[in-house]
This record gives C-alpha cells, structure tokens and sequence, in this order.
C-alpha cells in the first residue's frame, strides 16, 4: 500500500463523523431541531458561524463551532497529504 492510498483510507474513515459534526453545528447556527436542516442547501449563515462569532453568549455553540473548526482542520490536513502525495507517485 502506498501513502497515499492510506492517506485515502484515513481521509474516508475520518469523514464518516462529517455528518454528525455538521448536523450538529447547523441546528445551532440556524436555531432548529428539525432534521431537514441537513439536507438543506444553507451555506451562507453556516460558513458566517464557522468564522465568526454569532452567539457568543452560547457556550453550546462556542464549544460546537470550535470542535467543528478543528475536525475541519484535520480534515484539509489529511487531503492536502494525499494530495501531495499522489502527485508524487
């Protein structure tokens, strides 16, 4: 196995919390419960509350948004890895 199909074997395996990290944070940035606000397409106030501050009196949010911050982090880390790295094979 090369590098690069383990760094693409990690990347898949840490997308599978994706779902749960972002349904998360978005019923706080858009204030519901409703399950339908995972399949909606609203980016716009969602990318606003990942680089901003929109309720900096809910510790819930403050807490979410910055786990979501740093699960992204890794996230662009792990792809940019491969795809270094399966330029170079």
């Amino acid at each position: 196995m090369t590098i690069a199909q383990i760094l693409l074997t990690i990347l898949i395996i840490w997308g599978i919390p994706s779902t749960y990290f972002r349904s998360k944070f978005r019923k706080i940035v858009y204030q519901t419960d409703d399950w339908k606000i995972n399949i909606k397409p609203l980016f716009k106030k969602e990318i606003i509350g990942l680089f901003s501050n929109m309720y900096p009196e809910n510790p819930d949010y403050i807490k979410t948004r910055n786990q979501y911050r740093i699960y992204l982090l890794i996230y662009l880390i792990i792809f940019i890895l491969y795809q270094f790295f399966k330029t170079q094979s």
